[in-house]
Order: structure tokens, then C-alpha cells, then sequence
């Protein structure tokens, strides 16, 4: 018996599609669900008391979330007490004493209303911090990294003498290790003898001119979306250049011809013959700064105060460090449904947009 493999075979489409998804179940599926099982248990690395099944209880350590509001401190009179901060609220320990139901609950974040403070408190408070984190560093990598690449396809694309050497120079840091740029980022922005800072300080004959880039929590974060963006800029850039190269340069002779200048060119030719290109970089770069980790674990270890800790640093650190598997998965599978959804969210959208 004989049997005939076309092209169109399901047997021929099996056999070519089995290693990929051979590996697909190996690395992605099977770890999954081992992680999905695990979130259900206190499984930890080194332990001396056995894995149990615990239920939900790692989902509510994770989520779980109190609103509390605070009276401010008040004298024997009743008047409001205040010092150099202004007015004075109890500490937290205080807050927990007088209202049971917080035990176990940290402050995550305060809002001053009036003389009223309003209190998000959590199981994990880091948790939430960390997801903020992760969604300020998207939202500023996004446009530096995507803007920087397409300024770079746009000026690689001319037609200038040693434009492969400058493609090559584009592209070299994205094939340079992310730890090593990191390590080399560190000391350019280090607050005494980096190279930033002197400039700074030669520029503006102020010797102590130049802030601590990833010792304060105002620029830690922000100095990593910078190293960031110009790490990853130089692939974007070849997704932009060969969409340039795609679009037909009968369009913008046609576009000159009608009296274009060089910016209705590329507004009205260049970025309308961009636009799935255009969809691809933003898509992809969206997901790649969800997964920010190399940069804050060499650069700054998730401080200044928290303030440059993202959820997979989060999960890691819970995960290997601090060995407890289990909640280190129910932190990653959270994630992961997470960007699941804002991954549907924005192909939605995407669809919406071709549609009209």
C-alpha cells in the first residue's frame, strides 16, 4: 500500500509542523502547565516540609486589595496636628491596631483628600508597584525606541556614501549582550565619574551638575527606558527600512510632481505605506518591554525603592530567590493573562482599523 505525500496531505503538514510543535509542547505547553499546577500548592526550592495543595490562597495573597481612610492625628482639643510635611496621620501599624480586618494588608499606595488619606492596601503591595513599573516603562520605551528606528531607516535609506557602514553601526547594539550593555550603561551613568555627568558638569561649569541616574527614583527608571530604547532601536530599524524599501517610488514622484513638500511625502506616502509595518514594530516592542529583567537586575537591582521592580523581576525574585515556586508561578500566570488580554485588546483594535 502506497501513500502519496502532496503538498496539500494532512500526513505531509503533520510531518512538517511535528518538530515545532514537539518543541512548542516541551518548552511552552508542558512548562505551563507545570506552573499553572504549581500556583495551587507552597511548593518551594528547598524546603523542609512537603508540597500541600492550598487552593486559591496564592491568588489572594496576590490580589487581594483593602481600601482604608485615614483621620489625621488631632490634639486634646480636636485641632488637626501638623509638622514640617504638613498634617500628621497615624503610621500604619496604628491603622492595622485599630482596624483588625487589615492585619496582613501593606500600603501600596495614599491619596490625599482634604485632611482625609485614602489608602489602597494589599497582600503585595510590591505586586501592584511593580505592574505601574512595567506599564511607565512601556509606555516610555514605546515611543523613544520606535521613533528612534524610524528616524534611522529614514536616514539609512538615503542614497549617501557609507550608508552600510551606518546600518552596521545601528545595528550593533541589538546584537551586543543585554547584560554587557547594561554593565557598560552603569558606568556611563554613574553619579561621580560617569561619562554623562562630567559632560554635564563640563557643559555647564557646575561641579556638581548631573543627577543619580539609578540612585533616585525620579530618573532610575526613565535612565533604563533610555539604555533600553537605544539597545533594541537598531532591529526596528531594519523592519522600517525594508518597509521604505517597499513602497513605490513612482508615489513620491507622483507626490513632487503635485508640489509635496518632504514632510506632506511623509505623511501622506511614507507613513500611509508604513502602516502595517508600523503595527508589526509597536506590537512587538509593546511585548518585549512587558518583559523587562536583565536591565533592572544588573543596573539596579529593582531600587530605588521599589521604584524600577517590574512584575517578571517580581516573579523571579519571588520564584529563585526567595524559593517559593508557587507563588512565583501564581505572579507569572497573572502576568501572562495580563498581556493576553491587552494583546487581544490591541489586535482588535488593529482589525477595527483595517476594517474602515
Amino acid at each position: 500500500m502506497k501513500i502519496k505525500l502532496g503538498q496539500d496531505s494532512p500526513i505531509a503538514v503533520a510531518l512538517f509542523a511535528s518538530p515545532a510543535l514537539l518543541l512548542f509542547l516541551l518548552f511552552v505547553a508542558l512548562p505551563m502547565l507545570l506552573a499553572a499546577g504549581a500556583t495551587f500548592t507552597n511548593h518551594r526550592l528547598v524546603s523542609p516540609e512537603p508540597t500541600r495543595y492550598v487552593g486559591l490562597e496564592n491568588y489572594r495573597r496576590l490580589l487581594a486589595l483593602e481600601l482604608a481612610v485615614i483621620e489625621p492625628l488631632r490634639d486634646t482639643q480636636g485641632a488637626v496636628l501638623r509638622d514640617e510635611d504638613g498634617v500628621r496621620y497615624p503610621t500604619w501599624r496604628q491603622v492595622r491596631k485599630a482596624q483588625p480586618a487589615l492585619d496582613g494588608y501593606r500600603e501600596a499606595f495614599h491619596l490625599d483628600l482634604g485632611q482625609s488619606r485614602i489608602v489602597l492596601a494589599a497582600s503585595d503591595p510590591l505586586f501592584y508597584r511593580a505592574l505601574i513599573n512595567t506599564f511607565l516603562f512601556a509606555a516610555m520605551v514605546l515611543p523613544l525606541q520606535c521613533g528612534a528606528a524610524l528616524g534611522l531607516a529614514l536616514l539609512v535609506n538615503q542614497k549617501v556614501r557609507g550608508r552600510i557602514l551606518f546600518r552596521t553601526l545601528y545595528f550593533a547594539p541589538v546584537v551586543t549582550s543585554m547584560v554587557v550593555a547594561s554593565i557598560v550603561w552603569t558606568f556611563l551613568l554613574n553619579t561621580d565619574r560617569g561619562l554623562l555627568n562630567e559632560l554635564l558638569r563640563g557643559l555647564l561649569h557646575d561641579p556638581n551638575a548631573g543627577p543619580d541616574w539609578l540612585g533616585d527614583s525620579h530618573y532610575a527608571l526613565p535612565a533604563i527606558a533610555l539604555m533600553s530604547a537605544w539597545q533594541g532601536a537598531g532591529f526596528q530599524m531594519l523592519v522600517f527600512l525594508a518597509g521604505l524599501q517597499s513602497i513605490s517610488p513612482e508615489l513620491y514622484e507622483a507626490a513632487t510632481l503635485m508640489g509635496a513638500n518632504a514632510w506632506q511625502r511623509f505623511v501622506h506616502v511614507t507613513l500611509p505605506g508604513l502602516r502595517n509595518t508600523i503595527i508589526f514594530v509597536l506590537l512587538s516592542t509593546t511585548l518585549l518591554a512587558f518583559g523587562l529583567f536583565t536591565q533592572v537586575d544588573v543596573m539596579t537591582s529593582g531600587g530605588p525603592l521599589d521604584s524600577t521592580a517590574t512584575v517578571v523581576y517580581h516573579a523571579v525574585r519571588s520564584g529563585f530567590k526567595e524559593q517559593d515556586v508557587g507563588y512565583g508561578s501564581t505572579i507569572t500566570l497573572v502576568f501572562f493573562a495580563i498581556v493576553l488580554a491587552l494583546s487581544v485588546v490591541q489586535r482588535m483594535l488593529v482589525s477595527k482599523g483595517e476594517s474602515k
